[in-house]
C-alpha cells in the first residue's frame, strides 16, 4: 500500500508551536456484490454458486441482470445485460427475482454498522456510502470498519481510502473485492494520470467523447487542459469543474444528512415487442401513473423523461420539464405523453420507462444538488 499521509499540525489553541496531528479522511464504503451476497445469506445453500438477479427470476422471459455474483462474472455476466444472454453465458446459474424490501433491509443494518464509528457517515444508495473520519493510520480504521460491517451483517465491503471524495470513490473500487485501498494527491498522477478520461467519477460517454473531440484523452491530459477551452465547450462553471476532476479534486464534504433520492423511475420490458403507436402510449401512461403511485411524500415533479428501447436494443430517452414542480397525475402523464412524441415510433419497442426527477424534500421545487454529467 502507498505511504504517504494527508494532514493539518495545530496545537490546541491553534497557534505554531508543540503540534497535534490532526488527520482527515474521506473512505468510501462499497458493498461487494450486495444483491447477490445478500440473497445468498439468504439461501446458504447457494454459496459458491453463480447466483443472478433479476425481473422475476424466469432467465426465459425478457429482463435485465440486476446484480450477479463474483462467479456469476467470471463467465462475463454483468448488470443490465439481458436475461437470456446472462443465461447463455452461464447455464449453471442460479437466477433470482429481485426483492427490493429485503435489499433496503440489509442496507439499513450496514448502514447501522458503519455510525457506530465516530465518523459523518453520507448514505449514497442501498450499498455505498462516504465517511468523513480522523485517523494516523486510515487504513487500519479502514479494516476495522470492514471487520465490524462483517461481524454485525455477515455482509464484505471494500473501502477506498482518499484525501477527497472523488478519489475515494475511485479507489474503492480498486480495492474490491474485500480490500482496502488508498488514493491521495501523491498517488494519483502515476495511477490515474494514463487512464481514459471516462474512468473517471462524474464523467460518461457522452462527455468523453466530446472531450476526446478537444484532443483530451487521458485523466493526465484533463488535468492540465485549459480551462478557457472547456468553459467555451461546456460552459462557463462546468468546464472548470469537468477539468478539476482530472486532478481527482473537489471541494464536497461528507454530510450526514439522510440519503435523498433524486429521481423516481418505472420501467417494463415487454415479453413480446410492442408495434402499434396507440399501443405504446397507451404503456406509456400507464407506467406513468405507476410510477405517480409510489412518488415519495412531500417531493414534487420537476421534470419527466420518457425511455425507448426499440427490438434491435437501441435506446434514446426524451425529457420534457413540467411549467412548474407539481404532483398533479394528469399533467405529470401529459408531460410524459408529450416527451414520447418527440420519438419516431418506426421500430418495435421492447421496452419502455418513465422517470421523474424531483424536488428536494421540503423545498418549493428548486433544482436537485449535486451533479452528474454524461
Amino acid at each position: 500500500m502507498p505511504g504517504g499521509r494527508l494532514g493539518t499540525d495545530l496545537t490546541p489553541e491553534g497557534r505554531s508551536g508543540q503540534t497535534e496531528l490532526v488527520t482527515r479522511w474521506v473512505f468510501h464504503v462499497d458493498m461487494d456484490e450486495f444483491i447477490a451476497a445478500v440473497e445468498v445469506l439468504r439461501h446458504p445453500e447457494l454459496r459458491g454458486k453463480p447466483v443472478i438477479v433479476g425481473g422475476d427470476g424466469d432467465p426465459t422471459k425478457r429482463g435485465v441482470v440486476s446484480t450477479a455474483s463474483y462467479g456469476a462474472r467470471a463467465f462475463g455476466v454483468r448488470s443490465a445485460m439481458p436475461l437470456r444472454t446472462a443465461l447463455k453465458r452461464c447455464p449453471d446459474g442460479v437466477f433470482l427475482a429481485v426483492d427490493a424490501g429485503h435489499y433496503l433491509e440489509a442496507s439499513e443494518r450496514v448502514m447501522d454498522a458503519l455510525r457506530t464509528f465516530p465518523a459523518m457517515v453520507q448514505v449514497l444508495g442501498w450499498d455505498e456510502a462516504f465517511m468523513g473520519v480522523e485517523a494516523d493510520d486510515a487504513e487500519a480504521l479502514a479494516r476495522e470498519i470492514q471487520a465490524t460491517v462483517l461481524e454485525r451483517t455477515d455482509l464484505w465491503c471494500s473501502i477506498g481510502v482518499g484525501d477527497s471524495r472523488h478519489r475515494a470513490k475511485l479507489a474503492s473500487a480498486f480495492a474490491k473485492p474485500r480490500g482496502v485501498f488508498r488514493l491521495t494527491r501523491t498517488e494519483w498522477p502515476a495511477l490515474m494520470g494514463p487512464k481514459p478520461v471516462d474512468a473517471l467519477w462524474g464523467i460518461g460517454r457522452k462527455t468523453a467523447d466530446k472531450l476526446n473531440g478537444l484532443g483530451i484523452h487521458t485523466v493526465d491530459e484533463l488535468a492540465h487542459a485549459d480551462d478557457e477551452v472547456l468553459a467555451a465547450r461546456f460552459g462557463p462553471n462546468t468546464g472548470p469543474w469537468i477539468r478539476s476532476l482530472g486532478s481527482g479534486d473537489d471541494d464536497g464534504e461528507v454530510g450526514a444528512e439522510p440519503y435523498v433520492r433524486r429521481g423516481q423511475s418505472h420501467e417494463r420490458t415487454f415479453q413480446q415487442d410492442l408495434t402499434d403507436p396507440l399501443e405504446i402510449r397507451r404503456e406509456t401512461e400507464r407506467i406513468a401513473r405507476e410510477l405517480i403511485d409510489d412518488l415519495p411524500e412531500g417531493r414534487l415533479v420537476m421534470r419527466v423523461t420518457v425511455k425507448l428501447r426499440t427490438s434491435s436494443f437501441f435506446t434514446s430517452t426524451h425529457g420534457r420539464k413540467l411549467p412548474e414542480p407539481t404532483r398533479d397525475p394528469e399533467t405529470i402523464v401529459d408531460t410524459a405523453l408529450s416527451a414520447l412524441a418527440l420519438f419516431e415510433l418506426d421500430r418495435p419497442v421492447r421496452l419502455l420507462g418513465v422517470r421523474a426527477e424531483l424536488s428536494e424534500p421540503g423545498s418549493d421545487g428548486g433544482p436537485p444538488t449535486g451533479r452528474q454529467i454524461t
